[in-house]
């Protein structure tokens, strides 16, 4: 992807930019740490800690102009997780023009508030009333993304939730993700209930697995590089990685990029979120790039 920014990339300063033609919103914090986020969908796609590299994937064929969802960054879904319902796919915060509230650097941290509130296009399909905050901070070595859900609505809401997290790998094949063993999932590819035994999951084809009530830590390891996943207030975890097979039949990803991703998502799906009118719920996760 291009970065049509009038700037270079090292020293764009915390405001709106341009990426790849689309309005976004670019981070800089006092460190030289920088996050990219799309106004559309509130959508991170790029987070490049201080004195390091791109730790997201995004794919090199996703379209980012607001026909589709993005393949990559950091996908928001709300209200609704896959197909678990009657919306579209993952909800459409996704796929909804969002609004810049602010964007500043304060102390150690630059950061920056988008917005999206229900209206007519939301309440044709979802006839409720709500607000979504999506917040992201970055400092030297750490991506904080916090999602609130408002109800302004005058019934209760119930909604699922999840950061749709797309790691960078160097080879997946090549890389643990830590923390899960013992824990029950569901395993997607096979549509059966299956527990983690042993510590580390690996990957060499498709896997697609929601970790119930999973750690709020886990550790993700490759040669040379390491990133600590911390979730708060999400209760489940997401592990999907699409193998050959799956990646070769996506549109908008390239068949040999399968090995340069991992999504590993904080998400709240087996209890979905209750709202009543006035009440406000927030999940974070928070990302930490360490040598």
């Amino acid at each position: 992807m291009s970065d049509d920014t009038a700037l270079p990339r090292a020293s764009q300063p915390t405001g709106a930019c341009l990426f790849d033609g689309q309005p976004a919103v670019h981070l800089r914090s006092p460190a030289g740490a920088q996050a990219t986020v799309l106004l559309h969908g509130a959508h991170v796609v790029s987070w490049i800690p201080a004195l390091g590299e791109e730790q997201l994937y995004l794919s090199p064929t996703s379209a980012l102009g607001g026909t589709a969802a993005v393949r990559g960054g950091v996908p928001v879904i709300f209200p609704q997780f896959n197909q678990q319902g009657p919306l579209p796919k993952h909800g459409f915060a996704r796929n909804r023009a969002w609004t810049l509230q602010e964007a500043t650097v304060r102390g150690e941290h630059a950061f920056a508030v988008l917005r999206l509130d229900a209206d007519e296009a939301t309440r044709a399909i979802w006839p409720h009333g709500f607000a979504v905050e999506m917040t992201i901070s970055v400092d030297a070595r750490r991506l904080e993304m916090e999602l609130a859900v408002i109800n302004t609505g005058d019934s209760t809401i119930e909604f699922q939730a999840a950061l749709h997290t797309y790691l960078r790998c160097g080879d997946v094949r090549r890389a643990q993700l830590e923390g899960l063993q013992n824990v029950n999932y569901q395993d997607a590819v096979i549509d059966q209930p299956r527990q983690q035994w042993v510590d580390v999951v690996t990957i060499a084809q498709e896997l697609d697995r929601i970790y119930w009530e999973a750690p709020r830590e886990l550790l993700l390891r490759e040669a040379g590089r390491k990133v600590r996943i911390i979730a708060s207030q999400f209760e489940d975890t997401v592990v999907w990685n699409p193998g050959p097979e799956k990646c070769a039949s996506l549109p908008d990803m390239p068949d040999e990029d399968w090995p340069l991703m991992l999504c590993v998502e904080a998400a709240q799906i087996g209890n979905p979120v209750r709202l009543s009118p006035g009440e406000e719920w927030a999940g974070m996760q928070t990302l930490v790039a360490e040598d």
